[in-house]
């Protein structure tokens, strides 16, 4: 019996041939323009062309990254939670600041309660409390979310990441600090205060506070940059500033006691506050917070002012070692 012939092969032959046709309809939406091939391919133009613009470079990438990091710091830009605690940090600094310029001016006082250098030193536990709550947020979420990589699509290096971070750190901490001065500021002309001895205290008072901000900003970042667990860097950076301030505090008070008023001049070399107050009393006009108001010598503030720039320097160092290794 011969088999019957099959009908199919036509059919299909038509709808192999029909099927290019049909199957991917070209709106003029999409389609700019399309070119038949051999075989009944076709090629889509979809409108992808290089870009033409302007390139911004490296110092416009460093700017924005700087930019986003500062404004991070005080909750810009993020969630309305974000910004209560550094805001409210804010205003618990300058409030005392407020209150001394209202006594000033209603009993006619002939100075101010606290030198301009010193008031960074009465409020370090506000200024510890912002290094905690903020240096981890800057970096150990690029850390945490492994997102560093991708700052590659801008044209910035290892050392521009971390210049842009560590300026835009201490940038937030002198904001920090510098606002209640400039309050002191105002203040003490509004009681007619001195000009001269006014406006020379406030200079001083903020290269205190430049130098302060850029060693906790340094100390902050290289603490935080260690985990990318943000509540570990948390309690990092507040045992770094809390346990050697309160040892070389604990063992100045038992020299002091013991008769050893020289070696308490040098003990303050091992807080970061105490490394401040050493420099601020030394050179910038304000009185020691050592026991009996203690203040180093000369020579001593000179190793102090010293071993705060290594240290600035050396964090900066150590940073740049960090990122080293993930992949900057």
């Amino acid at each position: 019996m011969s088999p019957e012939p099959t009908t199919s092969a036509p059919a299909t032959s038509a709808s192999a041939t029909s099927a290019p046709a049909t199957s991917a309809p070209a709106t003029s939406a999409s389609v700019t323009s399309a070119s038949a091939a051999p075989g009944g391919a076709y090629i889509h133009n979809i409108g992808y062309r290089h870009y033409d613009g302007p390139r911004l470079g490296r110092a416009y990438a460093r700017r924005s990254l700087f930019s986003q990091s500062l404004r991070g710091s005080y909750g810009l830009g993020r969630s309305a939670k974000s910004k209560v605690l550094p805001m409210l940090l804010f205003a618990v600094m300058c409030l005392p600041a407020a209150i001394m310029v209202a006594v000033a001016v209603v009993t006619k006082a002939g100075s101010l309660p606290v030198s301009y250098s010193r008031y960074a030193v009465y409020l370090q536990a506000v200024i510890g409390l912002y290094l905690a709550s903020q240096a981890p947020q800057s970096v150990s979420r690029d850390l945490r979310f492994k997102s560093i990589p991708l700052y590659f699509s801008r044209p910035i290096e290892r050392s521009d990441y971390v210049a842009s971070k560590f300026a835009a750190m201490a940038g937030a901490l002198l904001i920090l600090t510098g606002a209640p001065l400039l309050v002191l500021y105002a203040g003490a002309l509004l009681a007619e205060l001195d000009f001269a001895d006014q406006t020379k205290g406030l200079a001083q008072g903020l290269v205190a506070v430049v130098l302060l901000s850029l060693l906790f900003a340094g100390i902050g970042l290289v603490v935080s940059a260690v985990t990318p667990r943000r509540g570990f860097g948390v309690a990092a950076v507040i045992a770094v500033l809390t346990i050697p301030y309160g040892a070389v505090s604990a063992v100045q008070n038992i020299a002091f006691a013991q008769g050893n008023e020289a070696v308490v001049g040098w003990l303050g070399l091992f807080s970061p506050i105490t490394l401040i107050d050493g420099v601020q009393s030394t050179f910038l006009g304000g009185t020691s917070s050592f026991p009996n108001h203690v203040e180093p010598s000369t020579g001593a503030g000179f190793v102090y002012l010293l071993v705060t720039l290594a240290v600035i320097v050396g964090c900066y160092a150590l940073l740049m070692r960090r990122y080293r290794k993930a992949g900057l």
